[in-house]
């Protein structure tokens, strides 16, 4: 068996809003199709993957740097010693050659991308959902049924006043998520209390709602919000500042004592051991949000994965970023404590498989092979038109 093609398409995900430190007016993303010679009712496999929202499509790289590497391997070096599938370890290992270690930017975005549609065509040649292919490689043979979702909206928009913010919120708990997460940091501190005090008035209770700055925070500004917002008894108070400066992230923590949140913008093993060391993080009380899709794929999540065990973290602390079916599945077959979902943003790459309810905070999985893109047909539209 072999790979016969690599594709990739650059697409918008533009929308009219802000978080605390960009806007997404010009937000892009890259589709990756990767296409086998393995054949399923007279098809080829093709496995599928993108990466998420936040940075943006990296096609030059891919075409540069990645799809080279991998086409120009010898077909036997990816595949697994059974010779009937392709291997992402040593798939990783051929994208990867002639990279300098550290440094994790926009490559690993790209390696994420790429990582996930080898992933997808893996667990579609072995014709399981990826979630039960995980579940029994390193869970033995133990998945979760559902996995707890919450809703990440609350952004920053012309004309948004807190009437329209209350009524996102309000749709999502029709909808039935549970949890709810806002944004903060781009309006003043009393501003911000406002729009904090007007979604609490929907969800009832600060244990239902979950703040986001985005990195946008001095220290100074990161302690003021938490003292301000620690009556509130909130979900958790996400990267108050900058991803990479453990030190802020740690002085934090000796003043704000409830649960906080990091790591969307972590992108190796490396840094996750480094903000696991010196970041002030409690793996009792704080959440870790690494995104597979950003961090170079699910090969070097599973690293990263082992560095939060050898440190005392249980999987059980991790919520990823990215709100899509990649993070979904890696949560239900590794025993991560959930994911994030964006109902109302980012579409069609965020959300789930398409008739499949939010119940309780919680949803299920398809039980279909790959990670379940073919069930979600807006996604699946722009896919296929990649594969084809």
């Amino acid at each position: 068996m072999r790979i016969t093609a690599i594709q990739e398409k650059t697409v918008s995900i533009a929308s009219p809003i802000t978080n605390a430190y960009i806007d997404f007016t010009k937000m892009t993303c890259s589709v990756v199709a990767l296409i086998t010679d393995v054949k399923r009712d007279g098809k080829p496999v093709i496995g599928y993957g993108f990466n998420s929202n936040g940075r943006y499509g990296q096609g030059a790289l891919m075409r540069e740097r990645f799809f080279p590497r991998l086409m120009e391997a010898d077909p036997k070096t990816l595949m697994d010693d059974t010779g009937q599938n392709l291997d992402p370890f040593r798939i990783w290992t051929t994208l990867m050659k002639n990279e300098k270690p550290g440094g994790h930017g926009e490559r690993s975005v790209a390696v994420g991308a790429i990582d996930m549609a080898v992933w997808d065509a893996v667990a579609k040649i072995a014709n399981q959902p990826l979630y039960r292919l995980l579940a029994d490689r390193y869970r033995g043979g133990h998945a979760d049924d559902k996995v707890w979702i919450y809703a990440a909206g609350g952004y920053y928009y012309p004309g948004k006043d807190l009437t329209a913010l209350k009524d996102e919120m309000k749709c999502y708990r029709d909808l039935g998520y549970q949890v709810v997460k806002m944004k903060i940091g781009g309006a003043p501190l009393a501003e911000d209390l406002r729009r904090i005090e007007a979604v609490l008035e929907i969800v009832g209770s600060g244990k239902f709602l979950a703040v986001d700055a985005n990195g946008r925070f001095d220290l100074d500004t990161a302690i003021a919000y938490g003292n301000a917002m620690a009556p509130y008894g909130l979900f958790w108070y996400e990267e108050a500042g900058d991803p990479l400066d453990y030190a802020l992230q740690a002085d934090l923590s000796r003043h704000y004592h409830q649960s906080m949140a990091t790591g969307e913008n972590i992108f190796s093993h490396q840094d996750a051991r480094n903000l696991l060391r010196y970041g002030g993080m409690h793996p009792e009380r704080d959440w870790l949000q690494f995104d597979c899709a950003l961090s170079y794929g699910l090969v070097e999540y599973l690293r990263t994965l082992d560095v939060l065990k050898q440190n005392g973290w249980s999987t059980r602390r991790v919520v990823p970023h990215g709100g899509h079916q990649m993070s979904l599945n890696i949560a239900a077959g590794l025993h991560l404590g959930g994911n994030e979902s964006y109902p109302g943003v980012f579409q069609p790459f965020g959300g789930f498989a398409d008739g499949i309810a939010v119940e309780g905070g919680y949803v299920k999985l398809p039980n279909v092979p790959g990670i379940g893109f073919e069930t979600k047909a807006e996604l699946f539209k722009v896919m296929k038109s990649l594969g084809d």
